[in-house]
């Protein structure tokens, strides 16, 4: 398969989703949750299951529109995050909260924890969230520059930024709450794309290594298809997961099951068209990839079959000493 013939179609699309996300986190922003803004969680348990349309309403009524409320493990609890006031003491906005429910049903609501994350708690997660990102891409960007080579550090880098600056667009525009599940689940999104790069990237220094005929595009090419099988089984048996999680496991880690269902599509899409297409696109060659080795005295300016005999020769040298 053909996977660079539409290289520039996929640069194309990949800046758009680019743009769109930029824009929607300029033009709406991110919905944080409560670890990043501050305000009270209100855990309660009913006796049987609850009704979050039914508590949400009476909430509203309360006066407490922005009030978040989802199930918490089970149907009978519920979890309920309320954005700060500055004219009431948690203490008495959990009172509040509990007498507008109490009043709206004959059941027993217990109430299990009152906590209370303040604004500055929220602006020190929010700063060592980004610089947690920050320093996994620097980080990176060494790693894959001592291992394989700078212009493919660079498209590793450039599918990274690629991956998480869409997902992060998504939860923009869709304002899914962002919380510190899915601040994990980005970091994840990292991990697991910086794995399938590298062994595409291992596989593309392998194959400019050992193949003669072939210009660098058509050399990555066959390691992407070389690697397909491989990238597809790994995507879909997460993904298999993934929707598990995000269907069985309840509201409260539907963000973390979303940010990581994007990523992994989004990931594995940036495997193919983004990371070894920046690479090309620098000017990776065979010379970049496989030096030749430096006898005493000479030059190093060996030609590609040279280099391809000095490898082979290396490479049979080392079996038999093995």
């Amino acid at each position: 398969m053909n996977f660079l013939k539409i290289r520039t179609p996929a640069v194309l699309l990949s800046i758009l989703l680019i743009i769109g996300s930029v824009f929607g986190l300029w033009y709406k922003g991110l919905n944080l949750g409560v670890d990043f803004t501050g305000g009270t969680i209100i855990e309660l348990t009913y006796p049987q299951g609850a009704d979050l349309t039914e508590i949400r309403s009476h909430l509203v009524a309360a006066g407490y529109d922005e009030a978040q409320v989802q199930h918490f493990g089970s149907s009978r609890e519920v979890l309920i995050r309320i954005a700060p006031r500055e004219d009431m003491a948690s203490a008495t906005l959990s009172n509040e909260v509990m007498s507008a429910l109490q009043k709206s049903t004959d059941q027993l609501i217990d109430l299990r924890r009152v906590e209370f994350v303040g604004p500055q708690v929220g602006e020190e997660l929010t700063t060592d969230g980004a610089l947690a990102v920050l320093y996994a891409l620097i980080g990176i960007l060494i790693y894959v520059a001592l291992r394989f080579e700078y212009r493919f550090s660079l498209g590793a880098i450039a599918a990274l930024v690629h991956d998480v600056v869409i997902t992060l667009g998504v939860f923009a525009w869709t304002q899914i709450q962002f919380d510190l599940t899915v601040l994990a689940a980005i970091l994840a999104i990292i991990g697991y794309s910086l794995n399938d790069t590298i062994v595409v990237f291992d596989r593309i220094r392998e194959n400019f290594r050992t193949v003669r005929v072939g210009t660098p595009t058509e050399v990555t090419n066959k390691a992407l298809n070389d690697m397909l099988a491989r990238t597809l089984m790994t995507s879909l048996t997460t993904l298999l997961v993934l929707t598990a999680l995000y269907f069985l496991g309840g509201e409260i880690i539907h963000g973390f099951a979303t940010a990581l269902i994007i990523g992994v599509v989004v990931g594995t899409y940036s495997s193919i068209y983004v990371a070894g297409n920046i690479a090309l696109m620098l000017g990776v060659s065979k010379q970049d990839l496989m030096p030749p080795v430096k006898k005493e005295g000479e030059a190093n300016d060996l030609s590609d079959d040279e280099l391809h005999r000095d490898f082979l020769a290396q490479e049979a040298k080392r079996k038999a000493q093995d």
